[in-house]
This record gives C-alpha cells, structure tokens and sequence, in this order.
C-alpha cells in the first residue's frame, strides 16, 4: 500500500504527463501497485484535472468487458476510468495529438436521470439513452499497449483518451441490446466486425458492474454523464482517415483523423 505523500507524487507524475502531453516511461508508477490505491490516485488526478484545469468529470469508461481483453492484463474482473471534458471529440481527431492512440467500437450510455445500486438492468435501461460510439485509448505511458500492470492502468484512468459519441437513441430491450453487430469501415472499407455480447453477454451487465463499483465509494452515475460501456472488438491502432462504425438497431457513428 503507497502512503498519502506517496500518492500524492504518483498523482503528480500523472498529471504533468497528461497536462504537457508527454508520455511517461512505465517505470515512473510501480507495476505492483494494488488496485485500491490505483484507485485512489486515479480519483485524485481526476480533481486535480478539474479544479487545475476546468477538465471536469463527465462520465467514466468501462475496460475489460471480454475474456479475451481481461487476460491481455491478467485481470478477472472488469476496471474503470474516469471520462473528462476534454475526452469528448467533436468527430475530429489529429493524429499528432495523440500519443499511442487505438479504436475501439462500443455503445456510450448516456444517464438521463441519476442511477443507484438499487437499479435492476430494466430500470438502467428505462434511465438511460443509448448511442453508438467510438473510443479511442490513450496513455500517459510510452509503449503501453498491451505492456502496462493492471495497477497502472487504473492509475493512468483506464487508458482515457477521446470519446464519440452518436445519436442517443431509446427503448432498446435488453434482448436487442445483447444481440447487437457492429461493423467498423475505414475509407469506406470493412474492416473489422464484433457483437455486442463481448461486453459481458450484454452492455447494460457493464453498466450495473460500473454502478456497484463506484457505489463502494460512496460515488454514483449521475444525470447527464456518459458511460463508455466496453468494446465489441480487440482494439485497432488508430490511423489517419474515416471511420464509420454502424450499429445495428442503434445507429451509425463517424470519425475523421488527420
């Protein structure tokens, strides 16, 4: 377990790598570190972004939503990271603005009222539209991908990077909703397709997962933030032009890098 004036360096370390978009080598923030502690840096490096910044929370990222990504970072269990104002891309992205960038496809909720652990996956459903988007990861570390500990992860905010989100769409049952194929084009070109059931058999488990956990903080989803609920596909490298990525039932979402 780190102490306080140990946190308070690591968070530090984060920060400056996040506010002078310089990647870090990962061995600035120890692989050992346990997840609560990661945790707690990762909480810390969010209010230091808002209060330093104005870069406020806006919603939170749900990573290892599939067996296959799980084992990519020895985990059995799902993580999450914080979303900030400056992770909301308007469908535009520079290329050189980013760091180690990737693309994943994967709905965002968006809570149109605030959710509590007693919420069942209806009453999620009910309190939440439904969006077709694109995450793109980042880290504050060189070489990340797939080479960073669980601990460190959680500490750089699960990899936070950009978010796209589409149109917000309502009433999708939970049956739709596990039975959902995207497929992802690049220039117009397939090239790569995944189902909605990588995300934990179904998106809305993610999002009860992400309620439960934030609640053993004394934390909740609230009115109008957006959920990054897990990616369909194992991530791509992000490269320079358009992606379309169609949902079905949902809606299509679009990306330009240059």
């Amino acid at each position: 377990m780190t102490n306080s004036t140990q946190q308070t360096k690591l968070v530090d370390t984060l920060y400056d790598a996040y506010d002078r978009k310089q990647p870090i080598p990962k061995d600035r923030i120890q692989e050992d570190i346990e997840k609560t502690d990661a945790y707690e840096i990762q909480q810390q490096l969010t209010d230091k972004k808002a209060i330093l910044n104005q870069d406020k929370l806006i919603g939170y990222k749900i990573s290892l939503t599939s067996e296959e990504t799980q084992q990519l970072f020895h985990s059995t269990t799902p993580l999450y990271g914080a979303l900030t104002k400056t992770s909301l891309s308007n469908g535009t992205i520079e290329l050189a603005s980013m760091q180690e960038p990737l693309l994943e496809i994967e709905l965002m909720f968006i809570a149109n009222e605030d959710l509590s652990k007693d919420d069942d996956q209806d009453t999620i459903l009910q309190k939440m539209s439904i969006a077709p988007g694109l995450e793109i990861p980042d880290s504050r570390f060189i070489d990340w991908f797939p080479k960073l500990s669980l601990g460190q992860v959680i500490a750089d905010s699960a990899v936070a990077g950009k978010v796209v989100v589409g149109e917000a769409t309502q009433g999708i049952t939970y049956e739709q909703l596990g039975n959902i194929k995207a497929v992802l084009q690049l220039d117009g070109e397939p090239i790569v397709e995944g189902p909605s059931s990588e995300v934990l058999g179904n998106p809305v488990h993610a999002i009860k997962w992400l309620i439960d956990e934030l609640a053993k903080s004394g934390r909740h989803i609230e009115k109008g933030m957006i959920i990054s609920s897990g990616t369909f596909i194992l991530p791509k490298t992000l490269q320079k032009g358009k992606y379309d990525a169609n949902f079905e039932s949902i809606g299509e979402v679009s990306l330009q890098v240059v």
